[in-house]
């Protein structure tokens, strides 16, 4: 069996100076930072890295920095989604796919296609795809909820390799589970719901907070994975009070925030975006030093 995409793949986000410009010393001291945190692998510009607000140059510098700056030569993830079917395929003759492991490719959004729209935009996807296809399912932000069914279909195209399933349905995750060819991966797309959907048959998260707690948050993946379910349930509460705060005024505003005060990055986002305020940022505080997330936070 194939685990390249098994166990954590950081969600990474997108460093931003003062103007707004990208930070590539502070993107490169947040790769440093997950890949010494144990993360299996990264996914670059996805909806935490503020893919619909980075232009398309910015995105081939993000890619070339991540592949020239890799210290670990973790697989990459490239988001390429849109709700614009031939722009999507148009995208692929426009990617230097050398050194990409696989898309993220998110089910289109705002359109709501039916169930045989969203199976032909991915089948074209896939078909026009070099590498393998990793599809995204995220309703709250698209619209549209892909069904097990929908997704088990897919699952049969030979370069769909698997789900980010971030519809928060555990009924749906265990039908995925039943259903989906045994090499297809069911990959959680919420951090809290990993362990419980490793326990019923997927094979990791692509996470938001491995971004600041890489090391902490791949240990309770790993042990889930080896079917240490008591330790992971342990170390699963010291998340559940600040996973919540994390999207409290939008993603990735909280994260970007612990990662200020923990010293790695700025905070600053991109409009509509608008940066965290000062009271999320008092109450992460409080929230981390209870749970132990951090020793002494200042």
């Amino acid at each position: 069996m194939n685990t390249r995409f098994h166990g954590v793949g950081v969600a990474i986000v997108t460093p931003f100076n003062a103007d707004h410009s990208i930070d590539f010393d502070g993107f490169g001291r947040l790769i440093q930072h997950v890949s010494d945190g144990g993360v299996k692998y990264i996914v670059l510009q996805g909806t935490t890295g503020e893919s619909p607000t980075v232009t398309k140059a910015e995105k081939k510098q993000l890619l070339q920095f991540l592949k020239e700056n890799n210290p670990k030569n973790l697989p990459i993830v490239y988001g390429v989604g849109g709700n614009v079917t031939a722009d999507v395929v148009a995208a692929m003759n426009d990617t230097d796919f050398e050194g990409v492991s696989a898309i993220l490719s998110v089910c289109p959004y705002y359109n709501k296609p039916g169930k045989r729209g969203v199976i032909e935009h991915f089948t074209r996807v896939a078909d026009a795809c070099p590498v393998p296809v990793i599809m995204y399912n995220i309703p709250p932000r698209t619209g549209i909820n892909m069904t097990a069914d929908t997704i088990c279909t897919l699952a049969e195209h030979p370069n769909i390799i698997g789900v980010k399933e971030a519809s928060c349905i555990i009924e749906q995750c265990m039908e995925i589970a039943r259903d989906k060819p045994e090499d297809f991966l069911l990959i959680s797309g919420d951090d809290v719901q990993a362990v419980p959907i490793i326990s019923i048959g997927g094979v990791g998260v692509m996470s938001v907070i491995a971004n600041a707690f890489p090391a902490r948050f791949s240990a309770m993946i790993d042990a889930a994975l080896r079917g240490d379910f008591a330790f992971a349930q342990r170390e699963l509460g010291h998340f559940l009070r600040i996973d919540p705060l994390l999207y409290e005024e939008g993603n990735p505003v909280g994260v970007k925030k612990i990662l200020e005060i923990l010293g790695f990055i700025s905070s600053e986002v991109r409009l509509p975006l608008a940066k965290a305020s000062d009271d999320l940022g008092e109450r992460f505080k409080v929230v981390m030093q209870k749970d132990g997330l951090v020793e002494l936070v200042a």
